[in-house]
C-alpha cells in the first residue's frame, strides 16, 4: 500500500504542475491560493471519508437522495408497471426483479428535476448558494462572483450557471470569462445527483462535489491566474433585469409545467446520448477489428493515452490501464456510459479504485460539455469573448481533466 500511497501524492504535485506547465501566466499564479485550495480539499477529503460525523452527514445526504429517488417509483411504477419493481422505503420488494438504466438512473429524475426547480422558485436554494458563496470567498480569497460561480454550476449545472450569470458576464473582461468557461467544465447539477447514486458508491458521489468546486478554483488559478482589482470584487445585477425577471415571473403551476417538461427532454436527451455513444463505441470497435490487429479497440487506445495520468491515481499497470479506459470513455462520451458500464460489477471493485473511478467521474467534463459552454456564451457575449473562448479550447477541456485529476486523487490519498 505505502508505494502506491506515495505514488498518489506524487501524483497530486505532478497534476499542479501541469497546471503551472500550461498556464496563460506562470509569474501571475497565486501560489498561496493553490496552497489554501490544497489544504481545504485535503480538510474536506478527510472529513467525509475518516471522521464519523462526516461520514454521518455523507450518509444522510445520500439516504435523503436515496429516498427522494424511491418516492419516484410510484410514479415511474404507474406508468410502466411491472417494467418496474414496486418500492417501499427505498428497498425493492421483489429484489429479484431486473432494474434496467433508464428505470434506475434516468427516469427519477422526472421527479428529481422539478424538486429543485421548485427550490430554486422559492429561492431557497440561490439563498443556499450566497452563504456557502461567501465562505469558500472567505477561505479561498479569490474573487466573489469566481467563489459564488463554483457553488453555482455545483448545484445548478454548467448552461444553467452561466445563463443565471449572463448579466454579470457580459460586464466581466475576456479572461475573467475564461476563468468561468473553465470552472464550469467540472459542474454538476444536484437534480442528477439521484441519478448517480444509483450506479455508483454515494458516499463518493456527495464527497467529490465540493471538493470539485475548491479545484475548479484551483486549477482556473493556475491555467488562467487574474488580478481582480477590488473595483472590479462585486457582484452587480442589473435592477432592470431583476424587475422584467420579476414581471415575467410565471405562476407556479405553470413554472413547474414547464420544469416538468425540461425534465424530460433532459431525460430524452441523456438517453439518446448514452444509446448513441455506446453504439458509436461498438461500430468503432468493429471497425478498428476488421484491421486483425490483436487488442486494437477504442478502450485500449483511450487507456494507452491516459495510462500515466491513472498510474499515478495510485494503481498498479493492470489496474491503471482499466480505470484509463474507463477515464478516457468519460472525457470522450459521458459519465453515464461509464457508470452504466461498471454498475453491476464495481462492488467487486477495490475500495481504493471504486472511490478514485466515481469521483473521476462525478462531473461533466467531456467534449459535449465543452461544446455546450461555448454556445451558451455564444448566447450572450460580445464577438471579441467568443473569440478568446475559441482559441483557448485547449486549455478548457484541460482544466476539466485537471479538476477530476485531482479530486480523485486527493480522495484516493484517504481510501485504501
Amino acid at each position: 500500500m505505502l508505494p502506491y500511497l506515495l505514488v498518489n501524492i506524487l501524483g497530486i504535485a505532478v497534476f499542479v504542475g501541469i497546471g503551472i506547465l500550461f498556464s496563460r501566466d506562470r509569474k501571475a499564479i497565486d501560489f498561496r491560493g493553490v496552497v489554501v485550495c490544497l489544504c481545504l480539499n485535503f480538510i474536506l477529503a478527510a472529513f467525509f471519508l475518516l471522521s464519523p460525523i462526516g461520514r454521518l452527514v455523507v450518509k444522510g445526504i445520500a439516504d435523503a437522495f436515496a429516498w427522494i429517488v424511491s418516492q419516484s417509483y410510484s410514479g415511474i411504477g404507474f406508468v410502466l408497471g411491472d417494467l418496474v419493481p414496486k418500492t417501499m422505503g427505498g428497498s425493492n420488494i421483489n429484489s429479484d426483479h431486473p432494474m434496467m438504466f433508464i428505470t434506475t438512473a434516468l427516469l427519477p429524475m422526472l421527479l428529481i428535476i422539478p424538486l429543485f426547480d421548485i427550490l430554486t422558485y422559492f429561492r431557497v436554494l440561490p439563498c443556499i448558494i450566497n452563504v456557502l458563496g461567501k465562505g469558500i470567498a472567505f477561505l479561498t480569497k479569490k474573487p466573489k462572483f469566481e467563489s459564488f460561480f463554483s457553488l453555482q454550476m455545483m448545484l445548478m449545472g454548467s448552461t444553467e450557471a452561466i445563463y443565471v450569470s449572463r448579466f454579470q458576464l457580459s460586464k466581466m473582461s475576456p479572461v475573467r470569462n475564461l476563468t468561468i468557461s473553465m470552472m464550469a467544465m467540472s459542474s454538476v447539477t444536484a437534480a442528477i445527483i439521484g441519478s448517480y447514486i444509483q450506479l455508483v458508491p454515494a458516499e463518493f458521489v456527495i464527497s467529490a462535489i465540493p471538493i470539485n468546486a475548491i479545484n475548479a478554483i484551483l486549477v482556473a488559478n493556475l491555467l488562467n491566474p487574474v488580478k481582480v482589482s477590488e473595483d472590479e470584487d462585486k457582484i452587480t445585477t442589473s435592477i432592470s433585469q431583476e424587475k422584467q425577471e420579476k414581471e415575467k415571473r410565471p405562476l407556479f403551476m405553470t413554472f413547474l409545467g414547464e420544469s416538468i417538461l425540461g425534465a424530460g427532454k433532459m431525460v430524452l436527451i441523456v438517453a439518446a446520448m448514452v444509446i448513441t455513444y455506446v453504439a458509436l463505441a461498438n461500430f468503432v470497435d468493429a471497425l478498428l477489428q476488421l484491421t486483425q490487429i490483436p487488442y486494437l479497440k477504442l478502450e485500449n487506445i483511450l487507456g494507452v493515452v491516459l495510462f500515466p495520468f491513472a498510474w499515478l491515481l495510485g494503481f498498479d499497470p493492470a489496474q491503471a490501464f482499466e480505470l484509463a479506459s474507463y477515464m478516457g470513455t468519460k472525457l470522450v462520451m459521458n459519465e453515464f456510459v461509464v457508470m452504466g458500464q461498471v454498475s453491476g460489477e464495481i462492488a467487486s471493485f477495490s475500495r481504493h479504485f471504486t472511490g478514485v473511478l466515481t469521483v473521476f467521474l462525478t462531473s461533466f467534463a467531456n467534449l459535449s460539455t465543452l461544446g455546450m459552454i461555448l454556445g451558451s456564451f455564444g448566447s450572450f457575449s460580445s464577438k471579441k469573448i467568443n473569440n478568446i473562448l475559441s482559441k483557448q479550447t485547449p486549455r478548457i477541456l484541460l482544466s476539466g481533466l485537471l479538476v477530476s485529476l485531482l479530486s480523485a486523487a486527493i480522495t484516493g490519498v484517504f481510501i485504501w
